[in-house]
């Protein structure tokens, strides 16, 4: 067992998405895929995560922001991967044997983001999850669905269509245009 996760198999997302869909509550709640940046844990919507995959070479592009790691070949389709770490303004650190890319998908395209480590799927009730707090004019919480409580602990819910930039999406889907034609 690795990461809270036993198998290559539990770590798909199942194919019929609708059960999830129907678990899923309208006010928020729901499914999280939660993963650590350091100590601090991070949740993503469940039916946002394609899969989770073990760290594999990247391959730079040149002239691409510095948290945009590269691409990977992943089945055949070519697949920007982002360094979570570095998007939030955090130092990066060496890959250990938990790293791990999530596939996600985000704005209508597959990308990959690292992270530290894998937690586990965790079902979180509407009533435990509030709202992002106010930091403020001039930061930006968009991109946080809100803060939930599980097991004494708080996690930041991402809503991962909002991590990305639209600079981000613009050059993720260029690139992938340009590779999906370049392999014909």
């Amino acid at each position: 067992m690795r990461n809270g996760l036993t198998t290559e198999q539990d770590r798909k997302l199942p194919e019929n998405k609708e059960n999830l869909n129907k678990q899923k509550d309208n006010h928020g709640g729901g499914k999280f895929l939660t993963f650590f940046l350091g100590n601090e844990e991070y949740g993503l919507e469940i039916l946002k995560v394609h899969e989770i995959i073990g760290i594999m070479p990247i391959t730079p592009v040149p002239r691409t922001p510095s948290h945009i790691r590269g691409v990977i070949n992943l089945r055949g389709k070519i697949i920007s991967i982002m360094e979570l770490r570095q998007k939030f303004g955090m130092v990066s650190i060496e890959q250990t044997d938990e790293s791990c890319i999530i596939v996600v998908q985000t704005n209508g395209i597959q990308t990959g983001i690292i992270v530290d480590r894998v937690s586990e799927v965790l079902n979180i009730l509407q009533e435990n999850i509030e709202a992002a707090p106010d930091f403020g004019t001039g930061i930006n919480t968009d991109y946080i669905l809100g803060m939930g409580k599980s097991d004494g602990r708080v996690k930041l819910l991402l809503d991962i269509d909002k991590v990305l930039s639209s600079q981000d999406i613009a050059g993720i889907k260029a690139f992938s245009e340009s590779s999906a034609q370049g392999a014909e």
